[in-house]
């Protein structure tokens, strides 16, 4: 529509025509964090040589593309879902049935065998999703539920296929092996779950910039203004369920070939609940937040649970001042400090932030002794009251261990308050600034 008062100017005729080009600036920055994420999975292994750290590094790897696939529906569709371990561990059953009939002959490279896995969650995600997408919100979380505990119960009773308790196991050093690659050695096999996860994570980031990923986010935030503006929602959160089931098939794959056994746990409610929780600890408002969530998950199940039976308690501990102080996840902590950093003002909280960490630590070594000399007494009676919490001796029954834990625990817990006061009126004096500063730089421009 002409402006009045304008006047045009004729187009030369070498211009190109309106709409067939657009300039878009070359993402440096974008350019240069998947560069680095390229070179962590690569260099990683080459730091961390122990046969530990190559098969944590591998679980991660895993790991991330799982999270990531679970943030697909809860982080960008709203959806959360009590069920997705179904996806992944159907995947790893396809998957090791999989192997095992190339070992029997069938020409598929094992290489290929997480594609395996990522179209049989594909395929199980087009049979339950058409009914698990037909509600939203608490009536979609609780038919994720039963479908969950429908598949887990099903493992139990079909053993010809899920292998009953002793699961299925497998031999994934078997076919084809190009350039003599086995994947006997841990570290072959991390190198392919590397290239799975940098390739997976770039087509679930390429997902979010797709129009149906702004449609998913649109269904997130405002169902019925998308049901009004023509588009069927529903749809929408069914092809992104596809979509999300097939890279969690992906990381059963992974998972198939790592392990080379698969049991009836995959597919258990505990292990959905292992994706909810650290994707949520990770951030799910954001791409990054996952993959945070998924190396502390290994770390969890890895590490914590070898140095305490109580792991699961410190986990429920860490997730629960998460939800009271930190909705956004570890992934919002870091984006509100950079964007502190941007304006020149993140110096000025590094004293507030040691201390803050010197106090909760405190308050953690008091209430864990009391934890420690919990289950020490549930757990191990037979071998007496007397135990060792990172080398100090405690007395399970004796007054002065349990005098000394909680006094330190309930002062540091008085420190932990007025450092946190103290740092709550440094915050709000710091974004007030900020967003003079926005302000003032609006007006300028």
């Amino acid at each position: 529509m002409p402006v009045p008062g304008a006047t045009s100017a004729p187009i030369p005729a070498s211009a190109p025509a309106a709409g067939y080009y657009e300039f878009k600036p070359f993402n440096i920055g974008r350019w240069i964090v998947w560069s680095l994420f390229a070179v962590v999975l690569f260099v990683a292994p080459l730091l961390f040589t122990s046969s530990l750290s190559q098969t944590m590094l591998s679980q991660m790897g895993i790991a991330i593309i799982v999270c990531l696939s679970y943030n697909m529906l809860l982080g960008q569709g709203g959806m959360l879902s009590f069920g997705h371990a179904v996806y992944s561990g159907m995947g790893s059953f396809l998957a090791i049935h999989t192997l095992n009939m190339v070992g029997k002959g069938l020409p598929i490279p094992v290489s290929l065998i997480p594609i395996v896995g990522g179209l049989a969650g594909m395929l199980f995600a087009v049979l339950f999703g058409w009914v698990t997408t037909k509600k939203a919100a608490t009536p979609f979380a609780m038919i994720t539920l039963g479908v969950g505990e429908l598949v887990w119960a099903s493992s139990l009773m079909f053993p010809e296929f899920f292998g009953g308790e002793g699961g299925i196991s497998s031999n994934r050093v078997t076919g084809p092996k190009p350039l003599g690659i086995t994947f006997g050695p841990q570290i072959q096999l991390y190198y392919l779950i590397a290239v799975y996860t940098f390739v997976c994570t770039a087509l679930m980031f390429a997902f979010t910039r797709t129009p149906l990923g702004r449609m998913l986010n649109a269904v997130r935030d405002n169902p019925e203004r998308v049901e009004f503006v023509g588009y069927d929602t529903r749809k929408v959160r069914y092809i992104a369920f596809i979509i999300a089931a097939f890279f969690a098939g992906i990381s059963g794959g992974l998972a198939a070939l790592n392990f080379e056994i698969v049991t009836s746990e995959v597919v258990s409610g505990p292990r959905s609940g292992a994706y909810l929780l650290f994707t949520f600890l990770g951030g799910a408002t954001f791409f990054f937040g996952p993959i945070i969530g998924a190396v502390l998950m290994v770390l969890a199940f890895v590490l914590l649970s070898e140095l305490t039976k109580a792991w699961l308690l410190y986990l429920g501990l860490v997730f629960l001042f998460m939800v009271m102080y930190a909705p956004g996840g570890i992934a919002s902590l870091v984006m509100m400090n950079l964007r502190v950093a941007a304006f020149g003002r993140l110096r000025e909280l590094w004293v507030s932030y040691l201390a803050l960490g010197a106090t909760a630590l405190i308050v953690l070594l008091g209430a864990a002794g009391m934890i420690e000399m919990v289950y020490h007494l549930k757990l191990n009676p037979a071998l007496g009251p007397e135990l060792k919490f990172l080398g100090a001796p405690l007395n399970a029954h004796g007054v002065n261990s349990w005098f000394g834990c909680a006094f330190v625990m309930l002062t540091g817990i008085g420190l932990f308050e007025l450092t946190r006061r103290h740092f709550v009126h440094q915050w709000g004096e710091i974004q007030e600034y900020i967003e003079k500063e926005v302000k003032r730089r609006e007006a300028l421009a």
